[in-house]
């Protein structure tokens, strides 16, 4: 695998799919997040995911599954997750699947917009 140099922030774009395709996994070591639309964005892309596990973060991977959640300041076990998939071609490929899925079946516009609806029409009855 070639290492390619970082080269900034992408910043504001509608064209978001455009910069992941060089991406072959999506990292976010944090120590809190709401819900981080960089993790969404890139499951839509079909990425596996390496977060930590903290709130918002664990709401969009489900560990072993289509990714790996680990401890909040542990740059070891973050190291080892990003290894595993670094190594493992065939297992990014099947997370980054589960996490198109993921995103899909619970972060649609469409799912999203029922849901914030439901929360208002429960707050005004």
């Amino acid at each position: 695998m070639a290492w390619k140099k970082w080269r900034g922030m992408v910043g504001a774009t509608r064209q978001y799919a455009s910069h992941v395709p060089p991406a072959h996994i999506a990292c976010l070591p944090s120590y809190r997040e709401g819900l981080p639309k960089s993790l969404l964005e890139a499951a839509a892309c079909g990425l596996p995911i390496v977060t930590t596990d903290a709130p918002g973060c664990r709401e969009i991977v489900r560990d072993g599954d289509n990714g790996f959640l680990v401890p909040v300041r542990d740059a070891q076990a973050l190291a080892i997750a990003l290894r595993s998939l670094i190594d493992n071609p065939v297992l990014r490929a099947e997370m980054g699947l589960r996490s198109r899925e993921i995103v899909l079946a619970e972060f649609s516009r469409e799912q999203v917009i029922a849901e914030t609806l439901a929360v208002y029409r429960e707050l005004t009855q």
